[in-house]
């Protein structure tokens, strides 16, 4: 059976006999399907008949919920699909209006379609397999060449699965008043909500929370995506996806799910958003961390005369495989951490570089811990060039660099002993832009020729890797020299800190001191690996390793000859 990049999973099983046997038919649709899985919920529909099946509505009860997140939790498993649970028809007990016959556009027609539909002798049994063709196609958009495979779980020979298993799933949402509830329960539907989050990176904690909000909304819900201020406080926001691109993946899940609903997708750019001053909102759904600022919305609506917000609490999703650091829950700031060390966009190439050595440009903010990285590659086998290095040789007497320094700066940066005080022409620069362009016309070109020379030096050594070090790699164009950009990382406090402590400066004139550099995220936007320092030293290690096996991988399946 060949593999397909998009598929239709039709799940017929009644939900309570059908969730303990998930995994195995998430399992074969994802031996099936490599990008993305749609799942149409229609239980207790027949393909056996004579008479083409219809779309029915499904009630939306606590079980209907509780059933979806488990379906995607035990899909994160399969992190190479994206999985999207359709929901055109699940209806909340008081919207129930008769199906639509109208097939619905989806954004990735489905080149397959799958059923869990049991067929009495175990087979691909043909007239099943062609009636949910036809039911797939009169529902859905397809690809007019639509194949079909019936997946079921290993039940064992001849065994059918009989009744409820009776397997209560774990609750998804949390009730705003500690009052029980069934299973059977329905859901109630409102005619207006709201949900807000960062939503980097698209995965299937995010896909529960506004799976949710689509079933508890009728005609339109609100979406508040964090932007600006509120992304300082995120872990590694460097390697956040630009608010545009995280908006587009947002639209396009949601008008997939449940296209009935009117999507006001806005930035939030503040804690309370629309949802603390819309009159017509009627609920807002939080998860479990953010619950206590669904809390503050509604006393911030009382403050201005607005009728409190129904709050529904959402249960986060575990990650049974989270690594050392990484959250136990679904998260981006898992999958951002997981991104360190990989290579983020394609090398460059520099036929001028002699064929089998490989330069990587290592830059990072002031405090970022880049020197240390340095070494560690240098530990790995890399030939480490240091440009501070190379600036004390320019700077020293008889060095490329003394003479125009001092005819373009004055004898008065001069120690007694006739060496520059890099202090002192510190101070001569620092905030003036002329005089710092003056002096970076001058070094830069000097620092970038000598580097050269032990570019020479590493060949000749026989050594295959080369990492220039170099925090002003970028400004001073040196990028030109290198196959790849790889940048160390920090958050902007900690680098205060740091330098702080390593420099004995004043914290102001540790910020001054950054300020005038690149930020993090100029850096990393022209970068083709991102490591940080952020945790201890062997979590740093590890990450350098990872760069470093990946890097040997792509020189040795790099195409030789020019």
């Amino acid at each position: 059976m060949a593999v397909f990049r998009s598929g239709l999973l039709v799940l017929t099983t009644p939900l309570t006999s059908l969730a303990p046997r998930l995994a195995p038919i998430l399992t074969s649709a994802a031996r099936l399907v490599n990008h993305t899985l749609y799942v149409h919920l229609q239980p207790g529909m027949s393909l056996g008949g004579p008479a083409q099946p219809q779309s029915s509505p499904v009630q939306a009860t606590f079980e209907v919920i509780d059933f979806i997140t488990h379906l995607y939790a035990g899909a994160d498993v399969h992190r190479h699909l994206d999985v999207r649970i359709l929901l055109t028809n699940i209806r909340t007990k008081s919207f129930l209006p008769p199906l639509t016959s109208s097939v619905q556009n989806l954004a990735h027609p489905p080149e397959v379609v799958l059923t869990d539909f049991q067929t009495l002798d175990g087979s691909q049994y043909n007239p099943a397999k062609q009636q949910l063709e036809r039911y797939a196609t009169s529902c859905y958009s397809c690809c007019p060449q639509l194949s079909s495979v019936l997946l079921y779980p290993d039940y064992g020979p001849g065994v059918l699965p009989v009744g409820s298993l009776d397997v209560p799933l774990p609750s998804t949402i949390s009730p705003a008043s500690p009052v029980g509830r069934s299973a059977k329960q329905p859901v109630r539907g409102h005619q207006r909500g709201a949900v807000g989050g960062t939503f980097d990176r698209l995965h299937n904690a995010h896909k529960v929370l506004l799976s949710v909000a689509c079933l508890l909304a009728q005609e339109q819900l609100v979406v508040g995506v964090a932007d600006k201020d509120l992304l300082k406080s995120k872990l590694l926001p460097e390697l956040l996806q630009p608010y545009a691109e995280r908006v587009e993946h947002l639209s396009e899940f949601l008008v997939d799910i449940k296209p009935s609903l009117t999507f006001d997708i806005i930035p939030l750019l503040d804690p309370y958003g629309p949802a603390g001053s819309d009159p017509s909102l009627e609920f807002l759904v939080v998860s479990e961390e953010t619950y206590r600022g669904g809390m503050a919305v509604n006393r911030f609506r009382l403050e201005n005369d607005l009728e409190e917000l129904t709050l529904y609490q959402i249960q986060l999703l575990k990650d049974l495989n989270h690594k050392e650091n990484e959250e136990d829950k679904v998260s981006s700031s898992s999958f951002r951490q997981q991104m360190l060390g990989n290579l983020l966009r394609p090398p460059h190439k520099r036929p001028e570089l002699p064929p089998g050595f490989y330069v990587i440009g290592l830059t990072g903010i002031s405090g970022s811990g880049k020197s240390s990285v340095a070494q560690r590659l240098k530990g790995l086998g890399a030939y480490v060039i240091d440009s501070d290095h190379l600036g004390h040789r320019a700077y020293a007497p008889g060095g490329p660099a003394y003479q125009p320094v001092v005819e373009a700066f004055g004898t008065d940066i001069l120690h007694k002993d006739g060496i520059i005080n890099r202090k002192v022409l510190g101070s001569r620069v620092f905030g003036n832009k002329k005089q710092l362009k003056i002096l970076t016309d001058i070094m830069w070109p000097v620092i970038a020729k000598l580097a050269r020379e032990e570019m020479e030096q590493a060949m000749a050594e026989g050594k295959h890797v080369c990492v220039i070090d170099a925090a002003m790699l970028l400004e001073a164009g040196w990028q030109n020299m290198v196959h790849e950009v790889w940048t160390v990382v920090i958050p902007e406090t900690e680098a205060v800190r740091r330098i702080v402590e390593r420099d004995g400066l004043s914290e102001d004139a540790a910020q001054s001191r950054l300020q005038s550099q690149m930020s993090g995220q100029q850096l990393v936007d022209q970068s083709h690996v991102v490591l940080s320092t952020l945790w201890e030293p062997h979590v740093t290690q590890r990450q350098v390793e990872k760069a470093w096996a990946l890097l040997q991988k792509r020189i040795s399946e790099a195409p030789s000859g020019p």
